[in-house]
């Protein structure tokens, strides 16, 4: 069953080195499990999306600067993000008229990168 994504939510890269925590903005102002809530409009890089560490992917034209000068090896250069919205999103719930994102969403990064969602940030409820 799809959790909501919210603040905090932790984040792979399939060629970042570490995981990323999500950042939702207080903007938005809607609560999901006491934390603010995302929308697929919550993957600006550097504001929403932080890096995730060090990149793998020869299509980084920084990874493929720094493997080219090491004589082809393979050399991670810094994670620098470059992400589109969130798909598909959660059509049928709306924050501020925007889709939820929820934990089967995922961004494609300009570099080749697939970025999900490995912890959506929600608690939920313990029932007695």
């Amino acid at each position: 069953m799809p959790l909501h994504v919210v603040n905090g939510a932790l984040l792979t890269c399939s060629f970042g080195m570490a995981p990323s925590a999500l950042v939702v903005t207080p903007e938005k102002r809607v609560m999901s499990s006491m934390m603010p809530a995302a929308t697929i409009m919550d993957f600006v890089p550097m504001k929403n999306i932080m890096p995730f560490a060090m990149c793998t992917t020869p299509s980084n034209p920084m990874v493929a600067a720094a493997t080219s000068a090491a004589m082809g090896v393979l050399t991670p250069q810094p994670c620098i993000p470059v992400t589109t919205p969130w798909k598909p999103g959660a059509p049928t719930v709306l924050l501020g008229g925007i889709p939820a994102l929820d934990n089967t969403c995922t961004s494609q990064c300009a570099w080749g990168g697939v970025i999900t969602v490995s912890v959506p940030g929600q608690v939920k409820e313990m029932i007695p």
